[in-house]
């Protein structure tokens, strides 16, 4: 986990707090290449759309918030907007790599 910085002012929390806004953006982009890769091992897109996978994710991730101390509802919520997404990439990265 990264280490809090004591900001003094204001304009200096706010440079800490767009410094962790592209993290996070880039994270989310690194998430979503492996999302792609995985396309390539599936077979179906029904096999894409893996409700289990999808609740195992949400569970866990609801856990590390609750760990952190942050929301589990807005985690969740993140996260499952960001899975319908990332779903739909899944499923077009999967049909531009099979011959159907």
């Amino acid at each position: 986990m990264m280490i809090l910085k004591k900001c003094e002012i204001l304009s200096d929390a706010r440079a800490e707090i767009d410094k962790v806004d592209e993290k996070i953006v880039e994270l989310i982009a690194l998430r979503n290449d492996y999302i792609k890769q995985i396309a390539h091992f599936k077979n179906s897109i029904e096999e894409i759309k893996s409700e289990d996978r999808i609740t195992d994710i949400v569970n866990r991730v609801r856990s590390k918030a609750i760990e952190l101390n942050l929301s589990p509802n807005l985690i969740n919520d993140i996260f499952v907007r960001m899975i319908d997404e990332m779903v739909e990439s899944e499923i077009a990265e999967f049909k531009n790599t099979k011959v159907f």
